[in-house]
């Protein structure tokens, strides 16, 4: 099955705000979320309602939620490591 990604205006915004070899890391990771939104490595963080997951890509941090009844990601934002959790 093949999720669709959707992302938040803040998520596109922070993605644009990026040096271009960065985005496009961040962006081949956030696309191949669609074909399996719970990689190796992916971490569901405690204690938020609804779940949130955590996905590493280098320095960077993307946070998105997984709606398994309509197959849909929500990148809900990609920050630096070091704010991610702020």
């Amino acid at each position: 099955m093949v999720y669709t990604i959707k992302m938040s205006s803040a998520a596109r915004r922070q993605l644009r705000k990026l040096d271009r070899p960065t985005q496009r890391r961040v962006a081949q990771r956030i696309n191949g979320l669609a074909d399996d939104p719970r990689p190796s490595g992916v971490v569901k963080l405690t204690d938020v309602t609804p779940p949130v997951y955590r996905v590493r890509e280098g320095q960077y941090r993307i946070l998105y939620n997984i709606n398994d009844n309509q197959l849909i990601v929500l990148v809900l934002r990609i920050s630096h490591r070091s704010e991610a959790y702020r």
